[in-house]
């Protein structure tokens, strides 16, 4: 096989690298829906990156196309099967507290900055680099090397939904948007609502009357603050005293007020990602265990009564009777994302759950459902993403094990994560960096940056990555 210094083809390239990164940053390619048009489904800043890779792929000869303006590909190579390479150009917003502008692209430090910048369009930026270094070097290839550009990877993937419904399946490939050295198992995501039917009860008049319980918005995230709102029908000093202790012994933040003879009780814990329940305090739960400690109403009393039993102090689903792990992607985690409680209209916790790649999906929610209609509660909304494994034996693995050492000294070792990337849209595909072991991740944080030495490296290997898998 021909000898190549991919390093040396990288930095014959490094400024004119930086500077379409830069360009590409500079677009605030944020999902805006009320800009939606048949254009732009996902607005105009998402429509501009897209058009912008599109465009540029073409003048650099690349065959291009535009699949419904949500998604595109740009190919070059010959041959019957097909290399892909997933990558995305939409962000998540950029928030608040940056240091820098978020959209700027501005080089510090040996870093540069941008909402964007780790994940995806530097990485983005390093694959199309690595497949125009491969072309213009005009080595004969045996396959098509495809890159594949999404717009809707950061909320509820359409693009590559709508892409895959008209374009082939590559034969196998990776996605640059996760961690090196290579992700070849991601857990099967589960995301369902376990609705409480509320009785049409007389009325009591009890010491405590659960009015609401609110806590989380999103599934996949650990809840990082709860309220709730409660009739006392004595003396509130005596809840609220203990709502201290409670906050004190727990080492945790919260407050309490009176408003319309309602008191309501606050708690703040700690967010994290769904993937890893046991990394955060969920705020709701915390506040469903203090408050089950009280006499109650009979519906506000079961909806606590559910909580405890059920999610406190337990995110592997033990409690569910689900539990379950294997040597490839570990132990099953739920975590319990929303919980919602209004008096005389429902109860509901929305859960999130990761389960291993050999887990018995369907043999679960049987067991589920046997255990919840006991209770006379109903399983509601119930989605799922299939997990995704590619066995350390195959070719894809073996390559960019190889060149993953060769080009970094490390060995490449194979990681197997809760999450969800693009790969697992491939028959064959896993996630490969671009964050180097010992990196910080800061996706999705202020001040999100990339090492431009990184990025250079980064892109020597999806170039030497792309030579060797295309050539075979």
């Amino acid at each position: 096989m021909k000898q190549i210094n991919w390093m040396e083809e990288v930095e014959k390239r490094k400024n004119e690298l930086l500077a379409n990164t830069k360009s590409l940053l500079q677009i605030k390619s944020v999902l805006n829906d009320t800009q939606a048009s048949s254009n732009a489904p996902f607005g105009q800043g998402v429509k501009e990156a897209l058009d912008y890779m599109l465009n540029m792929g073409e003048r650099d000869g690349f065959i291009s196309k535009n699949v419904e303006n949500v998604a595109g590909h740009l190919e070059f190579g010959e041959g019957k099967e097909l290399l892909g390479i997933l990558c995305h150009v939409d962000v998540v917003p950029e928030g608040d507290g940056w240091s820098v502008d978020p959209f700027s692209g501005e080089i510090k430090d040996g870093k540069i900055f941008a909402r964007g910048a780790i994940d995806d369009k530097g990485p983005t930026m390093a694959a199309y680099f690595a497949m125009k270094i491969v072309k213009e070097l005009g080595v004969p290839l045996k396959k098509r090397v495809r890159m594949i550009i999404g717009t809707d990877e950061e909320s509820e993937w359409r693009c590559v939904d709508t892409y895959f419904k008209h374009e082939e399946m590559p034969t196998m490939g990776f996605a640059p948007d996760a961690d090196f050295p290579i992700i070849h198992a991601e857990k099967g995501i589960a995301d369902f609502d376990i609705v409480v039917p509320l009785k049409s009860l007389p009325e009591l008049h009890h010491k405590y009357e659960l009015l609401s319980l609110s806590s989380g918005r999103r599934y996949n995230m650990v809840p990082d603050f709860a309220e709730a709102a409660i009739l006392v029908q004595e003396d509130p000093t005596i809840i609220c005293q203990s709502f201290d202790d409670f906050l004190k012994k727990g080492n945790l933040e919260g407050s309490y007020y009176i408003e319309n003879g309602q008191l309501y009780l606050q708690l703040k814990g700690i967010s994290a990602h769904g993937s890893t329940p046991q990394n955060g305090k969920n705020a709701g739960l915390l506040l469903a265990t203090f408050l089950s400690d009280y006499d109650f109403d009979e519906n506000g009393a079961k909806y606590l009564e559910a909580a405890t039993s059920w999610f406190v102090n337990d995110v592997h689903g033990e409690k569910l009777g689900i539990y379950y792990q294997d040597d490839v992607t570990g132990p099953l985690t739920i975590n319990v994302g929303i919980l919602n409680y209004e008096k005389g209209i429902e109860g509901k916790f929305g859960l999130n759950m990761r389960y291993p790649v050999t887990f018995k999906l369907e043999e679960a929610k049987m067991k589920l459902q046997n255990l919840f209609s006991e209770k006379g509660y109903i399983i509601k909304n119930f989605t799922d993403s299939k997990p995704h494994h590619v066995d350390e034996k195959e070719e894809l693995i073996q390559t960019l094990k190889r060149v993953y050492e060769e080009q970094t000294g490390d060995k490449a070792e194979l990681i197997a994560i809760g999450g969800g990337t693009y790969a697992r849209s491939l028959a064959a595909g896993v996630a490969f960096g671009p964050l180097f072991p010992g990196r910080e991740d800061i996706a999705h944080q202020k001040d999100e940056y990339m090492y431009v030495e990184d990025l250079l490296k980064v892109t020597a290997i999806y170039a030497q990555a792309i030579y060797e898998l295309a050539t075979k």
